[in-house]
């Protein structure tokens, strides 16, 4: 059954039958996300409606397991608070969250170095414990890189120099980083609760500072420096010696394959960008700005 087109009259309805008491909130357009449409209710909630395959098995994560890990996180996370259940009006669950305010990163970009720099710091720190039994594996993202080194060679060939904003010297500098973060050691730890979708899409600025953290769908177990990354692909340049000081937990194998995972997204978001620059469905030309900006940090510019 194909879900039908997302509106504000069937979102009143689906409260109405499933959540009668948040029936007469103010609904209204948010975003249009990678997997989900997301609705203001009322001042402080949110409806994440699934637009992909792949949405609904992300919701039903999210609802499972972030409600107990959000209290401890010290910044604001959209937590499930309710789940609606597929019905004849909508064939797939969705849910009602915390709205979490701020402008995503992509759009307004970080420019509180240091405030930044502390909090995601404190924020993987406290989030990178041993995951349970049963936590979601890795699919790929999260685990070692060595599988994914012959990719990174071709995706950087196939983009020019206009696409990532770097000449020849750099980007050989930037595949000598990708080789360095390959031959790093691996892992030898327990598997770690990570984010593992930490760009700037999904996290929310507010007057140049870090608020909050947004869409735990790509929730699972594994290498923490897939989330290290993001000293490079979130924070202005030299925010990074701030940002470990701050995770404190960082040993250089992991610094080095860090470098490597924020490579390897860098190129993500630039093709997603260049879609956009297409005008082709799922292009966000903002997010090629970001890549681009994330492979200037790597190489030092």
């Amino acid at each position: 059954m194909k879900s039908p087109e997302i509106t504000e009259p069937l979102l009143r309805t689906l409260l109405k039958e499933q959540h009668p008491d948040l029936a007469d909130l103010e609904i209204r357009r948010a975003a249009r996300g990678w997997d989900n449409e997301l609705w203001r209710l009322g001042d402080d909630l949110a409806l994440r409606m699934p637009r992909t395959e792949r949405a609904p098995g992300l919701l039903r994560k999210e609802y499972r397991w972030l409600p107990a890990m959000a209290p401890g996180l010290p910044l604001p996370v959209p937590t499930p608070l309710r789940l609606g259940v597929p019905s004849t009006r909508f064939p797939e669950p969705w849910t009602v969250a915390a709205w979490v305010p701020g402008t995503p990163a992509d759009r307004t970009p970080v420019s509180r170095s240091a405030q930044a720099a502390e909090a995601l710091g404190d924020f993987l720190r406290t989030l990178h414990e041993p995951a349970p039994p049963g936590a979601p594996p890795h699919q790929g993202r999260g685990g070692p890189l060595r599988p994914l080194a012959d990719d990174f060679p071709g995706r950087l060939a196939d983009l020019s120099p206009e696409d990532t904003g770097i000449g020849t010297d750099d980007a050989h500098t930037l595949r000598a980083l990708w080789d360095d973060a390959v031959a790093a050691p691996a892992w030898q730890g327990p598997p770690t609760w990570l984010h593992c979708d930490l760009h700037p899409a999904n996290v929310v600025v507010a007057d140049g500072a870090l608020t909050g953290v947004l869409d735990f769908g790509e929730l699972c177990a594994g290498d923490p420096a897939t989330d290290l990354g993001a000293a490079w692909l979130l924070l202005p340049q030299g925010a990074a010696p701030r940002f470990f000081e701050a995770y404190g937990r960082a040993d250089p194998a992991m610094i080095r394959r860090a470098k490597g995972w924020a490579a390897i997204q860098s190129l993500a978001l630039i093709d997603v960008g260049r879609n956009g620059e297409r005008g082709l469905p799922g292009g966000k030309v903002t997010w090629g700005h970001a890549g681009r900006a994330t492979i200037q940090r790597l190489v030092g510019r």
